[in-house]
Formats: C-alpha cells, sequence, structure tokens
C-alpha cells in the first residue's frame, strides 16, 4: 500500500499529478471503478488513490465488512490498474484528506458534505477556509444528489443509480467483480452471518 509519505515526496518533486478519491468502498462498486477511471482520464492524472478513512466523517453505523477486507479489495482492484493507488488515513474532514494532493474526486453526496458548514462546527468560515485549501474539486454526478456550482466529471448514465446501500442488499451485479468474488466467498456484504462464521474459522486457523 502505497503511504502518504510517498505520494507528498513525489508530488513535491514535480514527478506526478496525483488525484485522491476517498470513500468507504464497501464495498467497491462498478461506478467507483468508472468514476476512478473518468477522474484518471479526464483530469490527466498520472496516479489516483482511493483514499480509506478509519472513521469516515458522516457514515452511519452498520454491520460492514472490516477495514483490512476492503483494502485487500481494493488492493487487487488495483493491481490491474498501474495509475491506481490505495491508501489508509486518520483524517475525517474531507479537506484534511485532500492535503497533498492536486484533485479532490467527491461524489454528489460527498459534495454536500463538502459544502455543509455543519461539518465545519456550523461555521462558514471555517468552510470557507477549509475548501480553500483544497487544490481543485471534481464532483461525479449521483442521481440521487444533484451537484451545481462545481467541476464535475463525464459519467455515463448507467453509473448514476449505482450504491453501495443497494449493492449489499443484494445487487451484487453492483460490486465491483473483485468484491463480488470476495463476497461470494466469505459473504462479506450479503450474509453476515456466513461471513462471521469465514471470520471466526479463520481466527481459529491463526491460532
Amino acid at each position: 500500500m502505497r503511504s502518504r509519505g510517498l505520494s507528498a515526496l513525489l508530488r513535491s518533486l514535480g514527478q506526478v499529478t496525483l488525484g485522491a478519491y476517498p470513500g468507504s468502498f464497501n464495498p467497491a462498486t462498478v461506478a467507483h471503478l468508472a468514476v476512478a477511471e473518468a477522474a484518471w482520464r479526464q483530469c490527466e492524472l498520472e496516479r489516483l488513490d482511493l483514499v480509506v478513512s478509519r472513521s469516515p466523517l458522516g457514515k452511519e453505523p452498520v454491520d460492514l465488512a472490516r477495514l483490512e477486507d476492503r483494502l485487500e479489495v481494493l488492493e487487487r482492484i488495483a493491481a490491474s490498474r498501474p495509475w491506481l493507488g490505495v491508501r489508509t488515513t486518520d483524517a475525517r474532514l474531507l479537506a484534511d484528506v485532500a492535503d497533498g494532493y492536486d484533485v479532490l474526486i467527491v461524489g454528489g453526496d460527498k459534495w454536500a458534505q463538502l459544502i455543509d458548514p455543519v461539518w465545519y462546527g456550523g461555521s462558514e468560515l471555517a468552510r470557507d477556509e477549509a475548501l480553500r485549501r483544497i487544490r481543485r474539486i471534481v464532483v461525479a454526478p449521483r442521481a440521487s444528489h444533484q451537484a451545481s456550482g462545481c467541476e464535475t466529471l463525464e459519467l455515463g448514465d448507467m453509473h448514476l443509480d449505482v450504491s453501495a446501500t443497494e449493492a449489499r442488499s443484494g445487487r451484487t451485479d453492483w460490486m465491483a467483480p473483485e468484491a463480488a468474488e470476495f463476497d461470494a466467498r466469505t459473504g462479506a456484504w450479503t450474509d453476515s452471518e456466513r461471513y462471521r462464521r469465514w471470520l471466526r474459522a479463520g481466527a481459529q486457523e491463526g491460532g
């Protein structure tokens, strides 16, 4: 997994144009892959990092796959895409996640979060200061969140309705192939009881 230190070093040397695409990727979906590739091409990035926060802001607690399992799936996805990286962060605010990157890629829901003062202690001044720290923001449209007043990606209509929530509810065809394979093997997103059994079996083997 590429480190944030390496990202900062490469950028300081002027060797790459870096993009950050934050998310929980729970699971990674075909829309996530489409957004990542569109951002890479349209923003002319040399590398795009999928950035997973260990404690994401604004996420409701649900029965989710472990962080290490989600990262394993993301690493498999990145393995066939030389321009794609994976990293974790302790940062929660998107402005902090974007530190050191040239472009921040967000979905329409995250754009709404970015501009909502409630995430900055209710202060519009704090929000504006945080937004000024982000070099460039590019928004991936979503059917459920219409973004306005921002730069947007061109994304096929087939991906606008795709959501990780629906993927967890049985739309496994909306999962990225690597996530669907992991789910079929473990039940990570569609069968929590089977996933718990898989985890227990792994713990017993490891013990």
